[in-house]
């Protein structure tokens, strides 16, 4: 009963009804006698009826009456006279009548669902009548619907289109994409690796320039993020030089219209910034700032000019908007600064691989921009082992083995002198990913790699058990580097996620002092044109570095954060 998924048995419930009447009925008197507690302590004596009962039903679900063919009398065709299956010129079968009827028009429509009523009724009367009634009423049957076909065959010619042959021309076709290949057996990676082992996978040969994008781009250096700023030239019109004022030709007319608007060495207050304040702070919004962050700036731009004095020829709104540019770079400038390279080369003096974990919510792109990562290291002469902690998502070990066969094939050993650069270590499905980590980095310090990728699975911020699983993860292993992936697409939404992962993973520490973020990826920056804030939420609310920035997706879409082109981008009206 309890693999009745499994194992199909049909006699199953006959055998549990039978067994409990049988059961009942023996053990009747009993029941009556000593009641429920009687039962505990009693013994039954049951099993020979039992297995007669068990032996009955099996015998019963093999004795299968055979199929007896219908008699002539009892098919339909015995209903039917000769003369209706009589075909007449000009008559069509039943079967395109009806669709006919059906692509007719809606006043065709009606006659045709009102004449296959009329026929199931009328094939009603004629199997309770006698023979010469049927006789009569299938003749005027066979007159009406040769009357309607004489009427609607015009109608029907006219408006039917020859769509049949175009569909039989058309067909299905499988459909073949730019890139993708015909041939079955290389698309087929089913057996490229075993599923548990850390074997490198086969290299694939396929067309560079299309994974790697820019091809005057020089190997193994991280690029800074541009951004052109449009309106230097605004500005240098709205902040005049003390030293040498601008005067127009018009004369004193057109010095006082550049004076206007102008605070003459006066302190700046409160209510001067406040309508200034107002406006940056809805533009930090509108440019994707947290709302909370964007407050707390502006607050903190006017505790830092309040009292200030200001120079002959410069404006409120030119003071505060230089200010808070300097807030901002600041903001996007820790102090703590991570240089991976520089740390993977002090692991490597001491002989141990350079652990590095991605976390963050799904769908931010943790295994592409690792990818990246690894390409970038490898360029810079590294052995990495990506691993595949991500027993969860459905396709991610998949994903890992795919990006570990192309870095393979940019990277050959042949030309590391036969050492292969990349490997992919993992464990299936539904393992610990905390124990997955632990192994993976074991082997790397066993075989030499330098650094140790650790993929994570993706997680909500409000998921209390798989926080935990993270935060475990995480003590268990203690890796160097702990890199939060974020995109930039995100508001609001970026304090959210940064706070609770930081307070998930210190609540569910072990240690004393537990480890937290120590970095931000940040993903999809090409995606959003200037609204750059999701930059200044994130450092503002870890005071962590942003470590990368993803801008594409080849593997040379990589790139270090420059604080002052996203600043440009930021100001910009």
């Amino acid at each position: 009963v309890g693999f009745q998924k499994i194992l199909t048995l049909t006699y199953v419930d006959k055998l549990i009804d039978d067994v409990h009447k049988e059961f009942r009925d023996k053990y009747r008197n009993e029941f009556q006698q000593k009641g429920a507690l009687g039962l505990l302590n009693g013994t039954f004596d049951f099993k020979d009826d039992f297995m007669r009962l068990l032996r009955d039903a099996e015998d019963s679900s093999k004795v299968r009456a055979p199929t007896v063919m219908k008699t002539f009398e009892q098919s339909s065709k015995s209903q039917k006279t000769v003369k209706c299956m009589i075909e007449t010129r000009g008559e069509k079968p039943k079967e395109k009548v009806k669709n006919k009827k059906n692509k007719g028009s809606k006043k065709d429509g009606t006659e045709a669902v009102a004449a296959p009523s009329k026929a199931s009724a009328a094939d009603k009367q004629l199997s309770a009548a006698g023979d010469k009634e049927e006789l009569t009423k299938d003749e005027i049957l066979q007159k009406n619907r040769e009357e309607f076909f004489r009427r609607h065959m015009k109608a029907g010619e006219k408006s039917r289109s020859p769509k049949p042959d175009a569909q039989k021309e058309k067909g299905k076709k499988p459909r073949v994409w730019d890139l993708g290949n015909s041939n079955a057996k290389v698309l087929d990676y089913s057996n490229s690796a075993t599923n548990g082992s850390a074997e490198a996978c086969p290299v694939e040969e396929f067309d560079p320039d299309m994974a790697l994008g820019d091809k005057n781009r020089e190997p193994g250096r991280l690029y800074d993020l541009e951004y052109e700023s449009e309106d230097e030239a605004e500005e240098e019109k709205v902040v005049q030089n003390p030293s040498k004022p601008s005067v127009k030709k018009g004369g004193l007319g057109g010095m006082f219209g550049m004076l206007k608007g102008l605070v003459g060495s006066k302190s700046l207050t409160r209510d001067d910034m406040d309508p200034v304040l107002e406006k940056m702070k809805d533009h930090l919004i509108a440019k994707n700032v947290a709302a909370e962050i964007a407050v707390q700036l502006c607050e903190s731009v006017a505790k830092k000019l309040e009292g200030k004095v200001m120079g002959t020829f410069t404006t409120v709104t030119s003071t505060v908007k230089q200010a808070l540019q300097e807030a901002l770079v600041q903001i996007l400038q820790p102090q703590r600064r991570v240089d991976m390279l520089r740390d993977v080369m002090d692991a490597q003096r001491h002989r141990r691989p350079y652990v590095v974990t991605f976390c963050g919510v799904n769908g931010v792109g943790k295994s592409t921009n690792l990818a990246k990562i690894s390409f970038w290291l490898i360029e810079n002469g590294f052995s990495v082992l990506i691993a595949a902690c991500d027993t969860f998502r459905a396709g991610a070990v998949e994903q890992l083995r795919t990006h570990t066969r192309r870095l393979n094939a940019l990277h050959p050993p042949e030309s590391h002198g036969g050492r292969t650069m990349v490997q992919l270590y993992e464990k299936g499905y539904g393992k610990d990913a905390a124990g997955i980590a632990m192994e993976a980095i074991s082997y790397a310090r066993n075989q030499g790699f330098d650094v140790v990728l650790v993929d994570t699975a993706g997680r909500m911020q409000d998921n209390a058990p798989l926080m935990t699983a993270l935060a475990k993860l995480i003590a268990v292993n203690a890796p160097d580097l702990v890199l939060f992936v974020g995109e930039a697409l995100v508001g609001n939404e970026a304090v959210d996620q940064l706070v609770k992962f930081n307070k998930a993973l210190a609540d569910h520490s072990m240690a004393q002092t537990p480890r937290l973020i120590d970095g931000i990826v940040l993903t999809k920056f090409d995606t959003i044109d200037d609204k750059v804030g999701a930059a200044i939420s994130m450092t503002y609310i870890t005071s962590k570095p942003i470590v990368f920035v993803g801008t594409g997706q080849t593997y040379c879409d990589l790139r270090s954060l420059n604080a002052k082109a996203v600043v440009a981008a930021l100001m910009k009206a």
